[in-house]
């Protein structure tokens, strides 16, 4: 059985979690500017770029969409498991279920995060090598491209969470399920 403080801290970390990738994909989906002729561009309409820096953000999206969804899937599980000190399901599915899902869900955000820092990244330096003049538009375009990399970055927050709950899962399988491991 784990301790009370390893629930509360896979409760906390999966609330984390939670808020850094919500925070995250409202960014990304807020995240517009209105060009010089007096068109919105948001990170959906960047097809200008190319196609794959739109199939790109869509990318990051899902991922981080994946990542809400399957946290407030566990958040009920992990705060049944703090208040009645049991699991909900004891036939050691739901302990299986973290191990797997932490790992899964982790690989993409963690994904997700290098794809968004290095298409924006990319782009930043594609503009600057340009030779494109410091104007207006340039500089919405890198301020559109910094609200990207903060999404990112919160992206990248909710990884780190994730990351240390797939070595909680881990040892709390490894725990309850000596065999597993020899």
């Amino acid at each position: 059985m784990a301790s009370q403080s390893v629930r509360n801290s896979v409760l906390v970390l999966r609330i984390f979690a939670l808020l850094l990738l919500a925070t995250s994909v409202a960014l990304m989906v807020i995240n517009n500017f209105t060009n010089s002729d007096g068109t919105k561009t948001k990170f959906s309409d960047l097809i200008a770029y190319s196609a794959a820096f739109l199939c790109t953000c869509r990318y990051v999206l899902a991922t981080a969409l994946a990542g809400v969804a399957y946290t407030l899937i566990q958040i009920p599980f992990a705060i049944y498991n703090v208040v009645n000190e049991k699991r909900l399901i004891r036939n050691g599915f739901l302990q299986e279920f973290d191990f797997y899902g932490d790992k899964i869900i982790a690989f993409l955000l963690a994904t997700g995060v290098g794809v968004g820092f290095g298409v924006s990244c990319e782009i930043k330096r594609a503009i600057k090598q340009s030779g494109a003049v410091e104007d207006e538009e340039t500089l919405k375009t890198n301020k559109f491209l910094d609200k990207g990399n903060i999404s990112s970055g919160l992206l990248l927050g909710g990884f780190v969470c994730m990351a240390v709950l797939c070595i909680l899962s881990s040892i709390r399988l490894s725990m309850t399920n000596r065999r597993f491991f020899r």
